[in-house]
């Protein structure tokens, strides 16, 4: 029984969500394999070959690869698929994209959002948006599976020592193609992997408010920034900033809820924190129903308070 994680990469770097499925991989059972599919990825595949607990790397390079086109990608991952009883690809947009395309053509039911590996066939998936959880039994002979990362422990990026195995890259399947990307630049820890997170609610009341209230903050604790559904549609902060389950889902060590009320979609999307502060001066806001410290407190008052003693 060996298992495959299909890594996300840049061509160059791992995206740490390579490493939190590498851990739900190892819980399968088996030796654990990387498929690194890309175009000059031989640092990626470098990179991969370093994780702790991983055993083998497989590195496909062509120019079809080079985008991560879903197209591409999902055929590199048949290409091989036969070797192995589990594929394993992260719970992102890329890894959404790709697994149903890979379970369709397998003709296997996809296990989606596994945030507990019970055994090589039994897995934990949070359902009704978080409320519950779902023991999920495959009887497949192929488990395609997305992992939601802030389930597992990421692993350990040195201390292995995998042998890096180079395979023919599938040509390009003509159905897709890449015409640009737009890269927007922050100088703040991406929203996913941030240790601290700092978020704001509707209540802030503007954009200009968003700013001047929770930039100050997130810039004393070197945090990211994160949004409510309802801040973000309300047109205070841009979309890529929204926490809750139609949004990213986080598991910072640190997460600051400010003016959130703690609806079902946002709890879904941060009650994983390891430590949540709510403000807000609602007493009977959900939030306060999650969070290990809560401020009943105006937020506009609290928090540049909480900056100055910062």
């Amino acid at each position: 029984m060996t298992s495959l994680v299909i890594a996300e990469h840049d061509n160059a770097h791992l995206k740490s969500a390579t490493l939190n499925t590498v851990t739900a991989a190892a819980a399968c059972g088996g030796e654990v394999h990387v498929l690194v599919a890309g175009e000059g990825a031989a640092a990626a595949a470098q990179a991969a070959a370093q994780i702790a607990g991983v055993s083998k790397v497989i590195h496909a390079d062509g120019a079809a690869l080079k985008d991560g086109l879903a197209e591409n990608l999902a055929a590199q991952v048949l290409a091989i698929a036969g070797n192995y009883s589990h594929l394993l690809f992260p719970a992102t947009a890329s890894g959404k994209n790709v697994a149903p395309r890979v379970a369709a053509k397998l003709d296997v039911a996809q296990i989606s959002d596994i945030t507990k590996v019970v055994g090589p066939d039994s897995f934990e998936r949070p359902i009704y948006a978080g409320n519950a959880i779902a023991t999920v039994q495959s009887g497949d002979a192929v488990k395609v599976i997305t992992v939601r990362g802030t389930g597992f422990d990421a692993a350990a990026a040195t201390g292995g020592s995998a042998q890096v195995e180079a395979v023919a890259a599938v040509q390009d399947a003509g159905k897709s193609r890449f015409v640009g990307r737009e890269v927007t630049k922050n100088d703040r820890p991406e929203l996913t992997a941030a240790k601290i997170i700092v978020s704001g609610g509707r209540a802030l009341g503007s954009s200009e408010k968003f700013n001047e209230v929770m930039t100050p903050l997130a810039d004393k604790l070197g945090a990211a920034i994160g949004a409510s559904r309802a801040a973000v549609d309300a047109g205070y902060a841009p979309n890529d900033l929204q926490v809750g389950q139609t949004g990213k889902i986080v598991a910072p060590q640190l997460y600051i809820a400010c003016g959130i009320s703690g609806a079902i979609q946002h709890l879904a999307g941060m009650k994983d924190s390891k430590v949540i502060v709510a403000i807000n001066k609602d007493p009977e806001a959900p939030i306060f129903s999650v969070a290990d410290y809560g401020l009943e407190a105006d937020l506009f008052v609290a928090v540049p308070e909480l900056v100055k003693a910062l």
